[in-house]
């Protein structure tokens, strides 16, 4: 087939291969590249798509025809320290700390409230009322196998809390 005759699709097909097959070949100017360390950030997002695809084309080719400052510029892009990498801003380590020291210190204070206003513990929490218990189940006979009534036991039976300051709890203790 004649070159003439080929369909029209196709030449503007072939057209945009050449195209983005040359685009690479071009340097980027020296301007739009200076400083782009310092003007990153302040670049609108399709400016900063426009340079980066224009980059990326030219990283296509051959590094070795590619200018100083558009490795430069395309290591600094790739890897520099914007966006998610972006150095933290001064001050915000101690401000962390002390947002995380004030939020502890609050808490202390809300469990020293409820604790100066809370209800005194029951009579049943105290050793001399557990050692009472433990013998009432030896009386009682409870659990005689494996249990405090058991034959050799030596655990600590009902007993869990430290000893009470004062004298024993009667039955009729509120």
């Amino acid at each position: 087939m004649h070159p003439s005759q080929r369909p029209a699709a196709t030449c503007i097909a072939k057209s945009r291969q050449q195209q983005k097959r040359h685009a690479g070949l071009h340097a980027i100017s020296n301007p739009t590249l200076a400083d782009i360390e310092k003007r990153w950030e302040a670049m609108p997002p399709q400016e900063q798509a426009n340079l980066w695809m224009a980059l990326r084309d030219r990283m296509k080719t051959d590094w070795h025809d590619m200018t100083w400052q558009e490795k430069k510029a395309s290591y600094w892009i790739a890897f520099g320290p914007h966006g998610p990498r972006a150095l933290d801003p001064p001050g915000e380590t101690k401000q962390i700390i002390l947002s995380v020291l004030g939020a502890c210190a609050l808490a202390g204070v809300i469990f020293a409230v409820l604790r100066l206003f809370a209800r005194p513990p029951p009579k049943t929490m105290n050793e001399q009322y557990q050692k009472m218990s433990n013998e009432y189940l030896k009386a009682q006979k409870t659990e005689p196998i494996t249990g405090v009534s058991s034959e050799g036991y030596v655990g600590k039976g009902m007993i869990q809390s430290k000893p009470r300051r004062g004298p024993p709890p009667k039955d009729d203790d509120e």
